[in-house]
């Protein structure tokens, strides 16, 4: 059994050894840590993007089920017309048990004039009446300024939070009381909402419903409704009683809806799987270099057993052991490991935390986020002492195996 002054003493030993080849080893480290650092740098957006989305999807809350024509969640006014959402659809969902309230909402690309200029953003339809508690609880309803539009308002607006902040998009910031144009119209804003945190959602225009039916001739066909259930109720069963309600309604058989219902924790979990698939796909992209630093450090490995023969053949004429001459270059090629995993932590930590300030900065919003958790710090770190370890065995196991006689005449 090995000793932990032993094992301290192979440690100072096999320092010195990779001091001696101060240039070899470095090269051989920059491989290792290439691949660590990209490993961490592509965990910890991946999971602080995931950690974003799940926080923006709690806003919804777990007793909210989330219904879209003809494809997830998302779709922002592209769905084809005939899967649209009918008002006859929405007074079924209403009055299927366990719903409280089903608030419809409408999305489209609309063109905006204010000051002189003309751009293109989202403009959000919304039901202001007693369901308009739903999107009070999302936020979107929230002002900073100025008030919340009302279900009586009819050329009223609420604009975006980045739309008063920032003169990206006007010459001047828009103010509660400005008149803008909305696909010609003239609207009033009657506030400013406050910041949500992304720039899709800090740049919709809302308006009420009606109104937007108006201008842009949807007749009564709309883009999803959030449907709020009573307390106590089971959110997974409301969900399959709506879904049967809208296929009764569509004459359609089930797997072949032109409508989707989902469960807020489904859509989450839905999200999560993607982000995981796309997270997967980077990490094995990366690993590929660690591999390459692998067999750097086998390669460094050979070459130390072929410099140091006659060292080898010494030591096992004055007694070592084949462990303990195999124990000596797993060490070797370990701190080869540990030393590129040390490195790779902390170039991966900076180039991540580079990349949520410059991405977050050049798309506007707070979803891009790293997240170091201590599991994955300690699991890098493991990976690359493991990857040098690996790397060492069949050198090390060579070394061990030299006779001392062979190895003395080299």
């Amino acid at each position: 059994m090995t000793s932990f002054k032993e094992i301290k003493d192979y440690s100072r030993f096999s320092i010195k050894s990779l001091f001696k080849r101060k240039i070899r080893s470095w090269l051989t480290i920059i491989g290792i840590f290439i691949g660590i650092a990209a490993i961490v740098a592509l965990i910890s957006l991946g999971q602080g993007l995931q950690d974003a989305i799940t926080s923006q999807f709690e806003l919804l809350g777990t007793d909210k089920v989330i219904v879209t024509p003809g494809g997830p969640f998302g779709n922002l006014g592209i769905s084809p017309e005939s899967t649209k959402l009918t008002k006859d659809e929405i007074d079924s969902i209403k009055k299927t048990k366990g719903v409280q309230f089903a608030a419809p909402s409408a999305i489209r690309m609309g063109r905006i004039e204010f000051d002189d200029k003309q751009i293109f953003t989202y403009v959000w339809g919304i039901a202001l009446d007693e369901s308009a508690v739903v999107y009070e609880a999302m936020g979107h309803l929230n002002v900073e300024s100025g008030r919340r539009i009302r279900e009586s308002d009819k050329f009223k607006a609420q604009a975006g939070y980045l739309f008063a902040h920032t003169t990206d998009f006007f010459s001047k910031e828009i103010r509660h009381g400005d008149s803008i144009k909305i696909e010609s119209r003239d609207f009033e804003i009657v506030g400013i909402t406050r910041k949500l945190g992304n720039r899709q959602d800090d740049t919709i225009i809302s308006i009420p419903i009606d109104t937007f039916e108006e201008i842009y001739e949807t007749r009564g066909k709309f883009d999803y409704v959030i449907v709020q259930v009573t307390d106590g109720s089971d959110v997974n069963k409301i969900a399959d009683d709506i879904a049967k309600a809208l296929r009764k309604k569509r004459d359609e058989e089930d797997g072949r809806e032109t409508f989707n219902v989902q469960t807020s924790e489904e859509l989450i979990e839905s999200f999560k799987t993607i982000l995981s698939m796309v997270q997967a796909v980077l990490i094995a992209i990366a690993a590929i270099s660690l591999m390459v630093g692998g067999v750097g450090i086998m390669n460094t490995m050979y070459t130390s057993v072929l410099e140091r023969t006659r060292e080898i053949g010494i030591m096992k004429a004055i007694g070592a052991k084949n462990s303990q001459i195999l124990l000596l270059f797993l060490i070797e090629a370990g701190l080869i490991g540990i030393v590129g995993g040390i490195i790779g932590i902390v170039l991966g930590i900076l180039l991540s935390n580079i990349a949520v300030i410059f991405v977050s900065q050049a798309l506007g919003t707070d979803l891009i986020r790293a997240s170091f958790s201590f599991v994955l710090v300690v699991g890098a770190l493991g990976f690359s002492f493991l990857v040098g370890c690996i790397s060492g065995i069949l050198p090390a196991m060579q070394a061990s195996k030299l006779a001392p006689v062979d190895a003395l005449r080299k």
